[in-house]
């Protein structure tokens, strides 16, 4: 099936939305969260759980699989949905936030990016093309532009050298997709300015991508930055694409760029917060080791209907935790996903049903 993308229905008071997006693999309703599986797991869970969940899209990272077990070795297996046992939509990210994020250990050029392998030091160059092989192998459903991530702060010259690095790499990988079914986004850059920032999406809105996303966020601006990133920008992107906003994040983030017209979200927060014990409810963050939960018997969220709030205490979590059971990790993983997945089902229906905005005053 070829990618497609529907809006259903739009909010009055802002410009939140809802939508579906099919794909081979599966329909995604929108606004969605894509849990992070990086290296073809979501930590602590099965596919299985991840699906009871309400998880309909899958995230997992070209960089990491490259470099373990490979992707040749994946595409050998049937693709990173046989390998996985995931048969629902997976998108790809190229992997040009985590070769960012080695610093030292790496070096641009026009070409693409020379960089030390964290795992053995072993040197690798990705390119434009490479990075869409990669993804083309995996057999993602959603494929991402390799683009240069900026850091913040970085100068107006350096963001506009960098988005326009980022525009050239988005043609080749374009180019390197060929007929391809699966979809490619683009990725908007220019770092905190605005000017450059639509400069790079008039530059994407020549190729005839599936969707676009605003990268570069959530990079350590100060929140007020992103947030005035995405309300400029978001409703700029093309209304009959899939919006996304990458490495998005809080609940109360997510709310508010949904309110400015975004679709599509993924972050580590709820999986890595869940394995460090800080677990989200309905009412407040829990620090699940705190002593104060040794004697509470009652559930994590009266208002969760997870498996983990309908069989499990504060106390037993907070034993498992401190006791360092594994089974605290996947508990814990299992209610703060569901929040988040829940927290979406929350705001399609209060799209449809036309109360966003009274959702968005009590978040």
């Amino acid at each position: 099936m070829k990618f497609h993308f529907d809006v259903i229905s739009k909010d009055t008071h802002s410009a939140a939305r809802t939508g579906r997006i099919r794909t081979a693999h599966g329909e995604i309703h929108t606004p969605a969260f894509m849990p992070v599986g990086t290296q073809g797991t979501v930590k602590a869970l099965t596919p299985d759980m991840l699906r009871d969940l309400g998880a309909e899209i899958i995230l997992s990272n070209t960089y990491h699989l490259y470099l373990r077990p490979g992707h040749e070795c994946i595409a050998r297996a049937g693709g990173l949905h046989r390998f996985m046992n995931w048969q629902g939509p997976i998108l790809t990210d190229s992997g040009g936030y985590q070769v960012f994020s080695l610093g030292a250990l790496r070096k641009i050029s026009e070409e693409g990016v020379m960089f030390q392998s964290h795992i053995d030091g072993s040197r690798h160059f990705l390119t434009p093309e490479l990075a869409v092989d990669i993804q083309l192998a995996l057999g993602s459903d959603i494929m991402m532009c390799l683009d240069e991530c900026t850091p913040y702060p970085v100068s107006a010259q350096e963001a506009e050298i960098s988005l326009e690095r980022t525009l050239r790499w988005a043609r080749r990988c374009h180019e390197q997709r060929g007929d391809s079914p699966a979809a490619l986004f683009g990725i908007v850059q220019g770092g905190m300015y605005m000017d450059l920032r639509k400069r790079s999406l008039e530059g994407l809105m020549d190729l005839p991508f599936e969707g676009l996303a605003l990268g570069g966020l959530s990079v350590g601006e100060p929140k007020e930055k992103m947030i005035s990133i995405v309300r400029e920008m978001t409703p700029q992107l093309p209304e009959d694409r899939p919006r996304y906003i990458m490495g998005v994040g809080t609940p109360a983030d997510i709310i508010n760029c949904v309110a400015c017209g975004a679709d599509m979200f993924d972050c580590v927060m709820p999986t890595r917060s869940a394995r460090h014990g800080l677990l989200f409810t309905s009412a407040e963050k829990i620090v699940i080791k705190h002593a104060c939960y040794r004697d509470d018997h009652s559930p994590l969220d009266a208002l969760c209907d997870c498996y983990t709030c309908k069989n499990y205490s504060r106390a037993y979590l907070r034993h498992l935790y401190v006791s360092g059971e594994i089974l605290g990790m996947t508990l814990n993983t299992i209610h703060n996903l569901r929040h988040y997945m829940r927290l979406m089902e929350r705001i399609r229906e209060a799209i449809n049903n036309g109360c966003f905005q009274e959702l968005q005053a009590n978040n």
